[in-house]
């Protein structure tokens, strides 16, 4: 992935969302996996959130090579999404991101770092724990530039669904489901998301952000955290009646969707069977 010192970052490693987290957080850590899935997408001016002792988590550094990741990708996805609003007419206004550790308050709930990114349609924030990146690559052995960046990108598509006035359509629709109907609402939510990374993603590589085998780093990511294949190393059999974010097939069918056409239409999940 090309930027400044050859990539939009230097660091290793991958997360796609706090979401995908869900099931790691309840069978790594033990931690309620509804606090997870309760929160949704984000990015855009840095802020600091408190820590678990109540005092502001510290900046990282101006070198720190995760934090400039960040927000090198940040400003890509609002170069990008501003681009697909205005050529339909409408304005986009970019989330905030807050970097934080420990566990803190949100509009969504209490944020855990173990849940990893994640974006609170609440207030409009993408959370993250830069040591996401590094649990994501000892746990999932996920490394690279675009891998990193998809997490962010995942997050910001819950965002434009947020602006869209999707989040809360599908939030209104599961209240009234049972847990399996709401469970396949939440796959094809997820699903645009990870579409709509694909969409970020096209836009980048027309800004020649990207490099050969990018695109098969996201792939990879997007396998890796698979209802699916999380099950099975979780639990060590799969339950697709409890899948909440797709198979690691479908998640990469959609990525690349994004990818190929890099039209925000084409990532219509809930039009179809996925």
């Amino acid at each position: 992935m090309r930027g400044s010192g050859g990539g939009f970052g230097l660091g290793k490693g991958l997360g796609i969302g706090s979401i995908l987290i869900a099931l790691v957080g309840s069978y790594v850590f033990g931690i309620d996996p509804s606090v997870i899935l309760s929160l949704l997408s984000g990015g855009g001016p840095v802020a600091q959130a408190p820590s678990e002792s109540g005092q502001p988590a510290p900046q990282p550094p101006a070198s720190d090579q995760k934090a400039q990741l960040v927000s090198r990708v940040l400003a890509s996805t609002e170069d990008a999404w501003s681009g697909v609003f205005s050529a339909s007419g409408g304005r986009y206004v970019p989330p905030k991101l807050v970097l934080f550790s420990g566990s803190f308050p949100t509009a969504c709930g209490m944020g855990q770092a173990a849940a990893g990114p994640f974006y609170c349609p609440g207030d409009r924030k993408v959370y993250i724990d830069l040591r996401f990146y590094e649990l994501m690559r000892e746990r999932f052995k996920v490394t690279g530039d675009f891998a990193q960046a998809y997490v962010i990108a995942h997050e910001v598509g819950h965002h434009v669904q947020t602006l869209l006035g999707l989040s809360n359509r599908v939030s209104q629709m599961r209240s009234r489901m049972s847990e399996e109907q709401a469970n396949g609402l939440s796959v094809r939510q997820e699903l645009q998301a990870d579409c709509y990374a694909g969409v970020w993603g096209h836009h980048a590589a027309r800004r020649d952000f990207l490099e050969p085998g990018d695109a098969e780093e996201g792939l990879r990511a997007a396998a890796a955290i698979g209802d699916d294949r999380l099950q099975k190393q979780g639990q060590g059999y799969v339950s697709p009646e409890s899948f909440t974010h797709g198979t690691s097939a479908q998640r990469q069918e959609w990525l690349m969707r994004g990818l190929k056409t890099g039209d925000i239409n084409q990532c219509d999940t809930f039009g179809g069977s996925n």
